[in-house]
């Protein structure tokens, strides 16, 4: 059965309109039955519309004799790593305010297979009852700092740094970490007030981030986005590093033997693990597909470009300020930029192209999958629908820019031909 509400990273869409408190009632009843009843960690982002969906999903949990505790502004990493028999978010991750959703996990904090989501999916329509109880938990955020701080922290004292909380759920959290391990923070984007997620800030648009590193003069600056699952950086000329680059430096300083990677991983990457002897392990993109693959390879390092970094020691998910700690011990002193210049990386070109629909003709994929073929080591083109907005995601890599580029609108052109909106 295909997943109807379900995407890549939960249940997503506009309030009001694809997402409504009724259907996260319904979410919150269903997964509640589906896990066999119990106690869920609620946990949710910044965004206005959040306390109404709380709500909303506390009423369904209820309405099948279960319990569900209120944790209130919560990254999801914390609900991860400290949910019940389930434990749920709401949030819509990294998306514009105007969007929300809802993120479950299971009792040992992975995110949820494809399987049980259908299988939650067809229990919607079930009638609920009473029988449960609300309770609320205001030590999680405590509790998920110590931890962090503890288990992954170093001596920072003699570090300044830029943190863009995009002003989500890190707000708060992100700055006292660093300041309690002796940092000196330039925190931007930590004043949330349910309108401004996102917007202009964070792991999604790092301009805010750049300029503050440059006006303030700082080595380099990390940005968060609005649940604190991703982690991007900036070095000391505000210039992008990416998942890509931090998980190499990471897979370097951690001397692992094993990383998992997502399609979307620049060939860069590849070349540089091959020349260290690190096996890759390659999975569709999302990072619960990475999860999922560090569990069956017994990994403990994964990651996606776009900023979602996943350490299982100590851990159960990605964690976009522990992904942050990492990075400044593995630094070692040293200018971001030039632990980053260790991975070469092929030029890559991307465009989102608004559709229709979002299924591939068997005739498109044929035709990328030829051009693909055809250029053999000297490049790679990708498309993907995204899983959670309507459009068609192209990926072109080539050893120069203007062929990247060249290939990306020959692709793009193909995906509007066939299914433009």
């Amino acid at each position: 059965m295909a997943r109807r509400y379900f995407g890549t990273d939960g249940v997503r869409g506009v309030v009001g309109e694809s997402l409504t408190p009724e259907l996260a009632e319904r979410l919150g009843r269903a997964a509640t039955i589906w896990s066999g009843g119990g106690r869920v960690l609620v946990g949710r982002d910044t965004r206005g519309s959040g306390p109404e969906l709380e709500e909303a999903l506390a009423r369904g949990i209820v309405s099948t004799g279960g319990t569900a505790v209120l944790g209130g502004v919560l990254p999801t990493p914390a609900v991860a790593l400290y949910a019940l028999d389930l434990g749920a978010v709401v949030s819509a991750s990294h998306n514009p305010p105007e969007y929300n959703g809802v993120k479950l996990f299971d009792g040992d904090g992975a995110k949820l297979s494809d399987a049980a989501e259908e299988e939650i999916e067809g229990l919607l329509d079930e009638e609920g009852g009473d029988g449960g109880a609300v309770e609320r938990d205001d030590g999680v955020a405590d509790r998920y700092l110590e931890h962090v701080v503890d288990r992954f922290g170093s001596d920072l004292s003699r570090l300044r740094v830029a943190v863009d909380c995009a002003n989500g759920a890190f707000s708060a959290i992100a700055p006292e970490a660093f300041r309690r391990l002796g940092a000196d923070v330039i925190a931007v984007a930590n004043h949330p007030d349910g309108s401004n997620i996102n917007v202009e800030c964070g792991a999604t648009d790092l301009a805010l981030l750049a300029r503050s590193v440059r006006e303030e003069r700082v080595p380099f600056g990390i940005a968060f986005d609005g649940d604190g699952d991703r982690m991007m950086a900036v070095d000391h000329a505000g210039e992008t590093v990416d998942g890509d680059q931090i998980l190499a430096i990471l897979a370097l300083h951690l001397g692992v033997d094993l990383v998992v990677v997502t399609s979307m991983t620049n060939l860069g990457f590849h070349a540089l693990m091959a020349e260290h002897g690190i096996r890759v392990v390659t999975t569709g993109v999302g990072d619960r597909y990475v999860l999922e693959a560090l569990r069956r390879e017994r990994g403990k390092l994964g990651g996606e470009q776009s900023g979602h970094l996943i350490w299982l020691d100590g851990h159960v998910t990605g964690d976009g300020l522990v992904s942050a700690l990492l990075l400044c011990a593995a630094l070692e002193g040293r200018p971001l930029a030039e632990a980053a210049a260790a991975m070469q990386r092929f030029p890559q070109v991307k465009e989102n192209v608004p559709v229709s629909t979002r299924e591939l003709p068997r005739r498109l994929s044929h035709e990328v999958a030829r051009i693909d073929n055809e250029l053999g080591r000297q490049g790679r083109v990708l498309v993907r629908p995204s899983g959670t907005e309507p459009v068609v995601r192209v990926l072109a890599e080539a050893e120069s820019e203007e062929e990247a580029r060249r290939l990306c609108g020959r692709i793009s052109a193909l995906v509007r031909r066939e299914l433009g909106s």
